[in-house]
C-alpha cells in the first residue's frame, strides 16, 4: 500500500531521466521521436508486446541545432516530463526576443505543440499548428533566407511537427481527419525517399521515418480492432524487416485477436526460433518477448498459472517489464487472487515508479481496488496523492477515478 509519506521522486535521479527523448529539431535530422498518446485499455486487455510506436527512430546530431537558442534545455525538460517548465521556457524566450532565426521558431513552436498535447491541452496544440498555413510554402524553406543559411536547401520545417499535426486531430476526438493526415504522411515520407536516392545516409533515415510512420497508423488501427487492415501493414513492415522479434510478435498477436490460435503459435515459434534478431533488441528483452508470447498463448488457454510462471520469469530477468508486471496481476485477478494482484502492481510502482507509472497500470490497480476494498476511494486517494509527487506533467491523473 502507499502512505502519504512516500518520498518526492528526485528529477535529478537517474530514473527521472529514463524517459522517451523527444528532440524536435531541423527537419533534415530529426526521426520525429513522438509517440501517439494513446487511450487507456481496461483491466481485461493484455499485451504481448509493447505498442509498435514506442521506438521511434534513433537520433542524429544537426549542425543547426547548435545554432539553436538553448536546444539542449529544452532536451533537458522533455526527458524528465517537465512539460509546464518547457512552456514556461518558450514564453520567455519569445519575451525576451531571444529567438532570431526561422528555424528557432519552429523548433520552439514544435517543443510547444508537444508540451501542450502532452499536458491534455490539444485544442491549444491544434490552434498553434494551424496557425502555420503551409509547411511546404516558400517561407518554410532555407534557401528563402540565403543570408542566413548559406548553401542550405530544403525544408525547415521538422518533421515532429508534421507528425504532430497528424497526431493532435485524433487527441481532438477527429480520428478520421488524423488518420487523412498519417496517410498522406507517409505519402510525403515515401516521396522524400524517392528524391534523395543515391544519398545513402538521408534515405537511411528516411526509411526510418516511413516505418515508424507505418507502425504508428498500426498502433492506431489495431486500438480499434481494425485487424484487416493491421494485417496488411504489419506484413509489409514485415517484409522490410523479416528479422524484427517484435514486429513477428505482434503479427502473432494480431492473429490471435482474429481468432487463428494455430497461426498465432507458429508465428510465435518462429520469433522463439531467431538465433540472430539483429541486434534490434538485447538478449533480455528477447527472452522476455519470447516469454510473454508464450504466455499470452497460456492466457488464451485461460492457464493463468502457467502465464504467471512465465511472466515472472520475464520480471526477474527485468523488473521494469511492464507489460509482464502488467499481465501477471490480470492472470491473478482472474484467478480470483486479487490480493497478490494488487501487491505485484504496488511493487512495481515502489520499486520502478518512472517505468511503471503508466495509465493503463495505474487504471487496472484502480479496477482491483474497487473489486478488493468496500473503502477504495480512500485507498485510490492515497495513491493518487503519491502520483501528484512523483509523476511528470503528462500523466493522466484521472486515471484513478478519484
Amino acid at each position: 500500500m502507499f502512505s502519504d509519506s512516500s518520498p518526492v521522486m528526485d528529477p535529478t535521479s537517474p530514473e527521472s531521466e529514463t524517459r522517451p527523448e523527444i528532440n524536435p529539431s531541423s527537419a533534415a535530422t530529426n526521426p520525429a521521436a513522438v509517440q501517439p498518446i494513446e487511450a487507456r485499455p481496461e483491466a481485461t486487455a493484455f499485451e504481448s508486446t509493447p505498442s509498435p510506436v514506442a521506438d521511434p527512430p534513433p537520433e542524429r546530431s544537426n549542425s543547426l541545432d547548435e545554432l539553436t537558442h538553448d536546444l539542449s534545455s529544452l532536451h533537458d525538460l522533455s526527458t524528465r516530463g517537465q512539460w509546464e517548465a518547457i512552456l514556461d521556457k518558450i514564453s520567455q524566450s519569445r519575451a525576451l526576443f531571444l529567438l532570431t532565426k526561422p528555424h528557432e521558431h519552429l523548433t520552439y513552436l514544435t517543443y510547444q505543440v508537444i508540451a501542450l498535447t502532452k499536458l491534455r491541452r490539444s485544442d491549444e496544440a491544434s490552434h498553434e499548428l494551424n496557425s502555420l498555413h503551409d509547411f511546404d510554402g516558400e517561407h518554410y524553406r532555407y534557401e528563402s533566407f540565403p543570408e542566413i543559411y548559406p548553401d542550405r536547401k530544403g525544408s525547415m520545417v521538422p518533421f515532429s511537427l508534421r507528425w504532430m499535426y497528424a497526431l493532435v486531430p485524433t487527441r481532438l476526438g477527429n480520428r478520421q481527419e488524423g488518420l487523412d493526415r498519417l496517410y498522406t504522411l507517409l505519402d510525403f515520407v515515401r516521396e522524400r525517399i524517392k528524391e534523395k536516392e543515391g544519398n545513402d545516409d538521408s534515405v537511411e533515415l528516411w526509411k526510418k521515418r516511413e516505418i515508424f510512420v507505418m507502425s504508428c497508423l498500426l498502433g492506431f488501427h489495431l486500438g480499434h480492432k481494425e485487424f484487416g487492415v493491421s494485417l496488411e501493414l504489419i506484413k509489409e513492415l514485415i517484409k522490410r524487416d523479416p528479422l524484427d522479434p517484435v514486429l513477428v510478435s505482434k503479427l502473432g498477436s494480431v492473429q490471435m485477436q482474429f481468432g487463428d490460435i494455430e497461426g498465432a503459435k507458429a508465428t510465435f515459434d518462429r520469433v522463439e526460433k531467431m538465433s540472430n534478431h539483429n541486434g534490434l533488441v538485447s538478449e533480455t528483452q528477447f527472452k522476455n518477448l519470447v516469454g510473454r508470447n508464450k504466455a499470452l498463448v497460456h492466457v488464451v488457454a485461460k492457464d493463468y498459472a502457467a502465464a504467471v510462471r512465465e511472466y515472472e520469469e520475464c520480471i526477474e530477468r527485468d523488473n521494469s517489464d511492464v507489460v509482464a508486471v502488467n499481465n501477471k496481476a490480470l492472470c491473478l485477478m482472474y484467478s480470483r487472487d486479487l490480493s497478490d494482484a494488487i501487491k505485484v502492481m504496488e511493487s512495481a510502482l515502489e520499486r520502478v515508479p518512472t517505468a511503471a507509472l503508466n495509465e493503463s497500470l495505474v487504471g487496472n490497480l484502480c479496477s482491483m481496488y474497487e473489486l478488493a476494498y468496500v473503502n477504495h476511494t480512500d485507498v485510490k486517494r492515497t495513491l493518487n496523492n503519491w502520483i501528484a509527487r512523483v509523476a511528470p506533467d503528462d500523466f493522466d491523473s484521472s486515471c484513478t477515478r478519484v
